[in-house]
């Protein structure tokens, strides 16, 4: 399947961090077919990537959610999707390259407010909206939730892949360890290379890398590195953007409290690797810890780790499929499983 590719650039909402007259762009893609496009019954897919990562680390997961859901059901078919750079990554990180300052974190809160932007604008009327999120990104597609009535989410479902949403009580007991760990690691972190086939070389040979699908770690390589000056490449979300981002742990709590609002009234569906390095069992336990007036439509686990969307896209692609397939056919104009806003 031959899908069309078009980038878009947004502006997010101004906070009070912002420089006046300035605001931080969020990259996109759309992913589309000409059939695809005229399905009003097919859902709309939104994808939210982990901390380090890229929009274009999605395709694969995309390609195969498209062709898998083709010939099913209108209802169950993909309409379109779009995959977002959080505006320190990617893309973005090229277009707000003036305003990030290396000694702040550019909060996943920042990001919920330009995902919510999205999904309330007229662009989105009546589409039935899949969020889709892994790691921080999953928290990030809740937080943008946040100013939005229960009766107005704007989300028909949701899936969340490895999320790292949690409680205070449950992080400094079960994670930040971890996560100060990973903070150090990352601020070691090679991020210069002579050429891309040199860095598709070396990040091929090395942990976690060496774990991932070669289509992820090729986009990797061709999208989440930019030519220097001086003829080499570097990451584009550099290594002190991406550690800055490991400590900014308040949208997380945040998350937890609004995969408790909304769980009984918008399916929630969680996906585990079967050795998630940073999340562990007993914290994975507690998001659906009935006892906390949590509920979730389904728990999946499958081979792979923290990093399964790399790791494993197909199989991620087949979770999804199941949720979708699992929605309410209920796409009348007026029906609830339609975007409110």
């Amino acid at each position: 399947m031959l899908l069309q590719i078009t980038p878009f650039v947004f502006e997010s909402p101004r906070n009070g961090r912002d420089p006046a007259g300035r605001v931080l762009k969020m990259t996109a893609n759309r992913y589309w077919t000409n059939e695809s496009v005229t399905n009003d019954e097919g859902f709309t897919l939104i994808f939210a990537h982990c901390i380090g990562a890229h929009k274009e680390q999605w395709e694969p997961v995309i390609e195969q959610t498209f062709r898998t859901q083709q010939f099913k059901p209108r209802h169950q078919r993909v309409r379109e999707a779009w995959a977002f750079d959080w505006q320190n990554h990617g893309d973005a990180a090229l277009l707000n390259r003036d305003l990030l300052v290396s000694n702040r974190a550019y909060a996943a809160y920042e990001w919920g407010a330009a995902i919510a932007s999205f999904v309330r604008s007229p662009r989105m009327h009546g589409k039935r909206i899949v969020a889709i999120g892994h790691s921080a990104g999953a928290g990030a597609m809740l937080v943008a939730l946040k100013a939005i009535p229960l009766p107005k989410i704007p989300y028909v479902l949701v899936v969340l892949v490895e999320p790292t949403v949690t409680s205070p009580a449950m992080f400094y007991r079960h994670i930040v360890d971890s996560v100060t760990a990973v903070v150090a690691a990352t601020m070691m972190r090679r991020e210069r290379w002579r050429s891309r086939d040199e860095a598709f070389a070396w990040l091929g040979r090395r942990a976690p890398w060496k774990l991932w699908d070669k289509r992820v770690l090729r986009s990797f390589v061709e999208h989440g590195l930019v030519d220097t000056p001086d003829g080499d490449v570097t990451l584009k979300c550099n290594r002190r953007q991406e550690a800055s981002a490991f400590p900014d742990v308040h949208p997380h709590f945040s998350a937890v409290n609004e995969l408790t609002r909304i769980g009984r009234n918008v399916p929630i569906h969680v996906v585990w690797g079967s050795r998630s390095e940073l999340v562990p069992r007993i914290v994975q336990d507690s998001l659906s810890d009935a006892s906390e007036g949590r509920h979730v439509a389904s728990i999946t686990r499958l081979e792979g780790g923290h990093m399964i969307v790399q790791e494993a896209p197909d199989r991620i692609a087949s979770a999804i499929c199941s949720a979708l397939d699992a929605a309410s056919s209920h796409v009348g104009v007026d029906s609830p499983a339609r975007s409110r806003l």
